[in-house]
């Protein structure tokens, strides 16, 4: 039975673990038989079926004393060596290896020679256990008994701690003379390492006093590499660490820091807690980019064309990225920009940021602040802590590996704050360029210049963003996108974008501009493009699986606004004039949301009462506050508008505003609420094509409103054909794009006064407000001092 790793001397009693088949069967073979069984070492222990020629030619004839079957399938068997013998030739056998062997007896003669070598045996292998601990005291007490001189070799040559190929030259030396030698050599040389390392540890505790374990360990590693003149041969870890640090283009006062931590670290234990904070902190200082820049390009043109073709429209995003590139062309060094993206959600500001680093020829660097809440996530963490690490600013800057990448702060209005801190007043520090060429991280703890960084912000609204962080940025609004703008992204880069992620080439899907404009306008309400892109990706999964349901894979499809229907279902939303029809006490107001603008319908209802004024439609406070506005001004005009004085003590005035589940807010409906008010008391109808956006004051003034932009498309969308909007917002109408102006017929108003003549529907030669005569006015001033006395 070939054996690994192990050699099995005579007299040698050894428990065998057997789960190779040819060496159960030998085994079972020699226990049914009662016979011996020659057990001989492999010469490669990884060779699971050695040949004749892979087994050394000694080995020891063993009784098998006991087999035991383990659950596994194999066996673990008790042998016990008996003599060396030499196998002479094998013997075929198709189950197990069989030999023809020599039985090897040694010739004793008691020599003077043999008894002083027995002698110096006896003596060494006592000195030699005395400093082997693994050597059981049994043991040496039955050496010392043992009278025979091959049966006690045989028994020292078992617990000596040699390599199997070692202990088989002992085994395969005839002469017992030269065996004894062999033996001596071995444990005088292992006294000799024993007498070393007692010399080493004596050596390490002097010097080492009542230092903890780990160091006594690494102190005693030392101490044997010193005594093998290991420690000269190549650059240890820290010779590396220290080389990187004399590279890296760092400031002085970086590289001095760092050359202190590592004077530090060398002095440290390598198994101490600490080594691994001082190790990792001296990596972050090597791994920042402190002066590798990327080199910029300054072709105006050759940018200018790569941000024409990856996004549509965002003229004045491109116009602000183009004069910066045209300063940095004149300037050798200027502070890098901080620019936000205000806009709705899928206009493509985070996109425009990566498109800016390509034009620029920059790396990318984004960071999302969504639900961050902690000011240590932009500061880090001081080195105090378990598990500190730098802030996100400096992580991203050793992504990116360059001083000078473009930076995208994600989503910069959804951060918050609580008892840890506020990350919005750590992010002052970080957007100022007058500070941030030294900002200072809690786990850094040195300066690191962030001047050059192009940072750019995105945010779905202000409101978000705390007034100093504003301050600090250049706020670009990117408005919602127009139909036609809309449909140009989708021909050119949604539709090719869609096709390819579902499997069809150019070609196969050929949509028309009346079905992209069918699922702008029926399927998508929104200020971007996502939902057009999920409704064009819906079209080609619809497609792809009528192509497979009718085996006909190289059929191709023409989508037109009557298949775009029959693929996508019913339309999700109602397309065209927000009423079809004049009505009475119902006007259309724009309004402005996250998503960009939208029709707003008021609606307002008179029933006898006591005058009780109702408001219903989700509406937030201010909104409220404008309902009441709306009213007094009513009652504060009601003889010009021919109303009894006291007409409100006689109704009760229900204002609704539907999809009530939508909360609403704001002061910018309150001359859709007064029109609507008016048209309900007089019974006149409002002009079903005519949408109006305003604050109202009591005295009827009109104030300025925002998001004009936003509430000018949708009122193109919804078909609209004339808006009301204040004399103070002609300003803005320069950023509101030329086809959405030319396309609506815009009047500006100072007064509530004109708004009601302008929506009021009446008949030829009526005016909604009449003259009032001297008399009229007088009795009028009489009511109104009846009703303040009252």
């Amino acid at each position: 039975m070939p054996l690994r790793d192990i050699v099995i001397f005579p007299h040698m009693v050894a428990p065998l673990v057997v789960g190779r088949k040819k060496s159960i069967l030998a085994l079972e073979d020699a226990m049914e038989k009662r016979t011996e069984i020659l057990l001989v070492t492999q010469k490669d222990s990884a060779v699971d079926d050695p040949e004749e020629d892979g087994i050394y030619e000694y080995g020891t004839l063993a009784s098998v004393m006991q087999l035991l079957r383990l659950p596994d399938g194999t066996i673990k068997a008790l042998v016990e060596g008996k003599k060396r013998a030499k196998v002479i030739s094998y013997v075929p056998n198709e189950n197990f290896l069989q030999a023809e062997v020599q039985e090897l007896a040694d010739q004793i003669e008691k020599t003077g020679e043999l008894i002083a070598y027995e002698r110096e045996l006896r003596k060494f292998f006592e000195e030699f256990a005395s400093t082997n601990k693994k050597i059981a005291k049994e043991v040496v007490k039955s050496v010392s008994t043992i009278e025979d001189p091959v049966k006690m070799l045989d028994i020292i040559s078992s617990h000596l701690p040699l390599k199997a190929n070692e202990k088989q030259e002992i085994l395969e030396c005839d002469d017992l003379i030269t065996r004894i030698e062999k033996v001596l050599e071995v444990i005088h040389r292992e006294i000799e390492l024993a007498e070393l390392e007692k010399t080493i540890n004596a050596k390490v505790k002097m010097r080492m006093g009542k230092t903890q374990r780990n160091y006594y360990l690494s102190e005693k590693v030392r101490e044997i590499q010193t005594e093998m003149g290991q420690n000269e041969e190549g650059l240890d870890e820290m010779g590396e660490l220290e080389e990187q640090i004399g590279k890296k283009k760092m400031p002085q006062v970086a590289r001095d820091k760092a050359l202190k931590e590592l004077k530090k670290l060398k002095n440290m234990p390598p198994m101490s807690a600490e080594t691994t904070v001082v190790r990792n902190y001296i990596d972050c200082i090597v791994n920042l980019p402190w002066q590798k820049k990327s080199k910029s390009q300054l072709d105006i043109a050759k940018a200018e064309r790569i941000l024409d073709e990856d996004h549509y429209g965002l003229e004045k995003t491109k116009e602000r990225i183009l004069e910066y590139l045209a300063v940095q062309t004149q300037v050798k060094k200027i502070k890098g920009p901080i620019l936000c993206l205000v806009g709705p959600p899928g206009v493509g500001k985070t996109s425009i940021s990566r498109s800016i680093a390509r034009a620029m020829g920059r790396k990318f660097a984004r960071l999302s602040l969504g639900g961050v809440r902690d000011e240590a996530e932009i500061r880090g963490h001081r080195r105090t802590y378990i598990g500190a690490m730098p802030g996100k600013i400096i992580q991203s800057m050793q992504k990116a590996n360059v001083a000078n990448p473009v930076f995208c702060l994600d989503e910069v209005d959804k951060m918050s704050m609580d008892f840890r801190g506020d990350p919005s007043s750590a992010l002052l520090e970080v957007l100022d360029p007058e500070q941030n060429t030294a900002f200072n991280d809690h786990y850094l703890d040195i300066d690191y210049d962030l001047s050059e960084v192009f940072f750019i912000t995105t945010a779905n609204n202000l409101h978000g963003i705390p007034v100093p962080l504003q301050d600090r940025m250049e706020i670009i609004q990117i408005r919602g996108y127009t139909e036609q703008e809309k449909l140009k992204i989708a021909e050119g880069y949604l539709v090719p974008k869609q096709l390819e992620a579902n499997g069809f080439a150019i070609g196969d899907i050929m949509m028309t501009d009346g079905a992209i404009l069918e699922v702008i306008r029926r399927y998508t309400r929104e200020a971007g493009v996502r939902n057009l892109e999920r409704n064009i990706a819906s079209l080609c999964r619809k497609i792809a699986r009528d192509r497979l349901k009718k085996n006909e894979k190289d059929k191709k499809y023409r989508v037109s606004a009557q298949s775009a229907v029959k693929f996508l279902g019913t339309p999700k939303y109602r397309y065209g004039l927000a009423e079809e029809q004049d009505e009475i006490g119902l006007t259309t107001g724009l309004a402005w949301t996250e998503v960009g603008g939208e029709l707003l319908t008021i609606e307002a209802t008179l029933m006898p009462g006591s005058g009780k004024l109702t408001i219903t439609g989700k509406l937030g406070d201010v909104m409220q506050e404008s309902a009441q506005a709306a009213l007094s001004y009513v009652r504060s005009r009601a003889d010009l508008l021919g109303l009894e004085s006291n007409f409100y003590q006689k109704l009760d005035i229900h204002v609704h505003v539907p999809e009530g589940a939508i909360p609403k807010d704001g002061p910018s409906a309150g001359i859709t609420i007064a029109t609507t008010l008016v048209s309900a008391l007089l019974r006149a109808p409002v002009r079903h094509e005519l949408a109006m956006t305003g604050e109202i004051t009591l005295r009827g003034r009109i104030l300025p409103i925002g998001g004009l932009t936003e509430k000018l498309l949708a009122a193109k969308r919804g078909n609209i054909t004339h808006v009301l909007i204040p004399k103070d917002n002609e300003r803005d109408l320069a950023d509101v794009p030329t086809k959405i102006r030319k396309s609506l017929n815009i009047t500006l108003v100072e007064h509530m006064d004109e708004v009601l003549e302008h929506a009021i529907v009446l008949k030829e030669g009526e005016t909604v407000l009449k003259t009032l005569t001297s008399n009229e006015l007088a009795s009028n001033g009489e009511a109104l001092e009846h009703n303040s006395a009252h």
